[in-house]
Order: structure tokens, then C-alpha cells, then sequence
């Protein structure tokens, strides 16, 4: 069959597809073209008429639970003995996690310029595994899953253990979904969107390398018998030297993820390199977008240093861009940060007090955390406009999570042999957000001495526009509440 005869007998499928959809009971609008369209495609025409007398999808907004948490490890590769129970909250499950860590490996000239080690990415994955799924991964007798015995024994394949969390075909979840006519029913016959099992392959090579899995995911499907168990499924985990992060989401709303997309920008040396920077991932979830920024930004605590800072903060903004896997020419799938109707920055932000040693000391000795806060860095920035501007941040109640000695409760500095390495105390890591519809439930730190900083996790509620076609409903679900600061649960640790 020649291209032409290809062409036309689609362009008289879509004139006897939309036809037979207005004999079916739909009235549609006369829509009046001027002379010069009068030679636009028949085809083209019916689908213009179609969409604009198509009614609106009815929706509705629930609300799903979401943990947000990050943790500098400060080199350190985690054993299998680390218990991430507590982190991660297991005893109050939500329904999507996002975990950012930094300093997953250590940040020399071996990680940075030559090709950074993946091992410790892949451990974490086993341990965050272990937690979320340890109902359906421990077996009868109480023994230790496979994967995480493993660990002691051998190098664990990265591409293996992703493998292992899925429950769904990551390609899947590139897939675009935002026609409710179009791109679900009928995407084997347009044109217009990718089919969701049978794409390019320059697509599917490009959208592999760019969020970061593509290097470690097999073709094959993971076992049935394991996915059918999970409770949770990986969505994406993303190394950039040693910044990781991985998203979760509850197995059954899966299916609700679609334009799955990663971007990453350089921050460290040369004001390019991966050793400082940022990974974010954008998705839709339902027919809400969302974006998530894990970030290591420059360090120091000399006068002046939160310049930079703020200068890294600015720079991820403006650089970070996000590739248009969907071909709807209707489409509002952003490519930016702040075009997402939710977005949440996480990481160690760096930001410093600005105080002595002595003074910060002092305060912290007195409990007085409001004159402490005062003097946080990223407070001054954003209230004088210089940095996350319209951002929130829940209010802080916990002590400062930097710079501890290791596996201890003591500030470096506070005995002779950890002086050379003492910084005055900060709260480096911390969890902002911007957009409606995100209700803060709860912000703390963790208590965990595995590294010199300790963990901060924040609980959200997020609401998500849901179709009210018979879609699944949250687990947690609830109608979304947008609720002042004031009104926040938080609790004084």
C-alpha cells in the first residue's frame, strides 16, 4: 500500500469515527472557518469540532498522602543492618514516597569526574524496599529477604534490584494520558500520541537515558509472584554523582502515573559538575502534575556564602527543563519547575546561621529556637526576597541536623579530637514547597547517628484532580482542604 493510500484511509477513519460520534447523541457546534482555511484538511476540521463540542471530563479533588524526607549520608555506604522503619514512618503508610538523599557516595575526584559508584544507590534502594514491602517480602519464619542477605556477599546489580521493585513496565509510565477521548482508547489508531506498548525506537532510547534507569533496567518483566506482593513499586531512582533520589508510589495507583520525565543540572565545580546540584522528577499523577526537586547546594559558612546559594537556587530554576514526551497538540504537560501545580523542594540546602559558634551554642543550650531561627540564612533570603519567593516551609520545632559526629548525639567541635572538624550548628536540611492544594501534616527530623546530619521528613497532603469516571479513589482520601500555617499539627521534638 502506498503513503498516499496510507493517508487517506486514515483521514477516512477520523471523518467516520467522529461522524459516528455525533449519530450516537452528541450534538456538536457548527465551527465556522474563513476563506483562508478553506483548504484545510476535512479530517482536521472534524477533530476541531470534536474537541471543542466534546463536554468537559468531570472531576473531582482527593487528597493522597505523601512522604517527603531527605538525608545527607555524608559518604557513608549504608550496611544491611540500617533500620529505615523509623525514617520512613512505616507505622503511618502513605500513598507516595520521595526519598532524596545526598552524599551517597563520597565526593572525590574519582566520583566526580571519572563515573560515580553505583553500589550504595542500589543498597539504599534494597533497604527502602525492605521497609516498605516487609509484610510481603519477609517470609513465614520471620528470615531476612534474599535481596537484602545478599548485600553481605556480593555487589549488587543496580539494573537488577530497580528490576525487582517494579510492579509496572517503567515505559508505561512515559506514556501520555491526557486525552480522555483519544489518548487512552484510541491511541493505536491517531497519529497524534505515542502508543503506550509500542513506541519508536529512537523514543524509547531517548526517554531511557533521561531518568537515569535506563542503564539498569532490563526488558524483562519482574516475576509475577513478586510484583503481585509488593505493596509499593518504584516509579524512578536517579544518580547524579552523589545525589539519589527515588520515588514510591502504593502499587495500586500506579496505573494513575503518567509523563514520567528526569532533569538534572550541575552545580559544583566549574559551577557545572554533578558533585553540587540538583535531579528533579516531573510526573502527572491523575490529572494533576507534580514535581519533585532534590538538591545539594553550595556549601561554606564564610560571610557571604548563601549568595551562592541562592545563586544555585536561581540557576536550577532557570535551567532545569523537562523534554515534551507528549504529542498532544493540546496538551499542558509543563517543561518547567514552576509551570508543575505542585512542587516540592527537598535536600541539604546548606543554608547556615548567622552566628558564632559560641552564640549558636548558647541558644541551643536555652532551647530558645525562635532567636536561633531568626538568624537562619535561608529565613533572611526569603523574607527579603532574594531566594523562594512565594515558597512555604512548615514551622521548624526540631535542633539544628548539622554537623553531628558520627554515630553520636554531640555536635563536631564539642570534644578535643572532633574540634578540627566543627561547624557551627545549622539546619541544612529542610523541605519547601509551592502550589495550592498541599496541606503540611507533620515536619521532623529523624534520630538516626548513621550520618553527620540527621534526616528531616516532612507528611503532606496533596490533592490531585481525580476523574469521577469510576477512577479509583485515594486511600486515604478526604476532600482537599488548603489550611493557613497556623493551623498546622506540629509537634515539638
Amino acid at each position: 500500500m502506498t503513503l498516499e493510500n496510507q493517508d487517506q484511509n486514515k483521514k477516512s477513519f477520523l471523518r467516520n469515527f467522529f461522524l459516528q460520534e455525533e449519530v450516537r447523541g452528541r450534538e456538536a457546534e457548527e465551527v465556522s472557518f474563513d476563506s483562508s482555511e478553506a483548504h484545510s484538511d476535512p479530517p482536521l476540521k472534524s477533530l476541531f469540532s470534536h474537541q471543542l463540542s466534546s463536554p468537559m471530563p468531570i472531576s473531582q479533588v482527593q487528597s493522597f498522602r505523601v512522604f517527603v524526607a531527605t538525608w545527607n549520608a555524608g559518604g557513608k555506604s549504608p550496611h544491611s543492618g540500617l533500620n529505615l522503619d523509623d525514617f520512613l514512618q512505616v507505622h503511618d503508610e502513605s500513598d507516595i514516597y520521595v526519598l532524596g538523599f545526598q552524599e551517597i557516595v563520597p565526593l572525590n575526584a574519582g566520583n566526580v569526574l571519572v563515573a560515580e559508584d553505583s553500589e550504595p544507590a542500589a543498597k539504599w534502594l534494597a533497604l527502602i524496599n525492605q521497609s516498605l514491602n516487609r509484610s510481603c517480602s519477609v517470609a513465614s519464619r520471620g528470615s531476612k529477604p534474599a535481596l537484602c542477605s545478599s548485600l553481605r556477599f556480593q555487589k549488587p546489580s543496580l539494573k537488577k534490584v530497580c528490576k525487582s521493585f517494579r510492579t509496572e513496565s517503567r515505559r508505561r509510565l512515559k506514556t501520555c494520558n491526557c486525552s480522555p477521548i483519544l489518548g487512552r482508547k484510541y491511541s493505536k489508531d491517531c497519529c497524534v500520541w505515542p502508543p503506550s506498548t509500542n513506541m519508536t525506537e529512537e523514543y524509547c532510547s531517548s526517554e531511557e537515558d533521561e531518568d537515569g534507569l535506563g542503564n539498569y533496567v532490563s526488558s524483562e518483566s519482574s516475576t509475577p509472584a513478586s510484583a503481585s506482593q509488593m505493596k509499593y513499586s518504584l516509579i524512578t531512582g536517579k544518580q547524579m554523582v552523589g545525589i539519589f533520589v527515588t520515588v514510591w508510589v502504593r502499587k495500586e495507583l500506579v496505573q494513575h502515573v503518567s509523563h514520567l520525565r528526569i532533569s538534572n543540572v550541575g552545580r559544583g565545580i566549574l559551577r557545572c559538575l554533578g558533585n553540587k546540584g540538583c535531579i528533579s522528577v516531573s510526573m502527572s499523577f491523575h490529572q494533576t502534575s507534580f514535581c519533585f526537586i532534590c538538591s545539594h547546594l553550595a556549601s561554606g559558612e564564610k560571610e557571604g556564602d548563601e549568595l551562592k546559594r541562592n545563586s544555585d537556587v536561581i540557576e536550577i530554576l532557570k535551567n532545569t527543563q523537562f523534554s515534551r514526551i507528549c504529542k498532544s497538540p493540546w496538551s499542558r504537560i509543563p517543561e518547567k519547575i514552576m509551570e508543575h501545580d505542585r512542587v516540592i523542594w527537598l535536600g541539604d540546602l546548606n543554608y547556615r546561621i548567622a552566628l558564632s559558634y559560641s552564640e549558636t551554642r548558647k541558644l541551643l543550650e536555652q532551647y530558645k529556637w525562635d532567636n536561633l531561627f531568626d538568624k537562619d540564612q535561608l529565613k533572611i533570603e526569603r523574607e527579603a526576597g532574594r531566594v523562594f519567593k512565594g515558597w512555604k516551609e512548615g514551622k521548624i520545632y526540631f535542633a539544628p541536623t548539622y554537623k553531628y559526629s558520627y554515630n553520636s548525639d554531640t555536635y563536631a567541635g564539642e570534644t578535643i579530637e572532633t574540634q578540627k572538624k566543627r561547624r557551627t550548628p545549622a539546619w541544612c536540611d529542610r523541605i519547601l514547597w509551592y502550589g495550592d492544594g498541599i496541606r503540611q501534616l507533620s515536619y521532623r527530623r529523624g534520630e538516626s547517628r548513621f550520618s553527620d546530619h540527621r534526616p528531616v521528613c516532612a507528611t503532606f497532603m496533596i490533592g490531585a484532580q481525580v476523574s469521577s469516571d469510576g477512577s479509583r479513589k485515594a486511600s486515604s482520601g478526604f476532600n482537599m482542604r488548603v489550611e493557613s500555617e497556623e493551623h498546622l499539627p506540629l509537634t515539638r521534638r
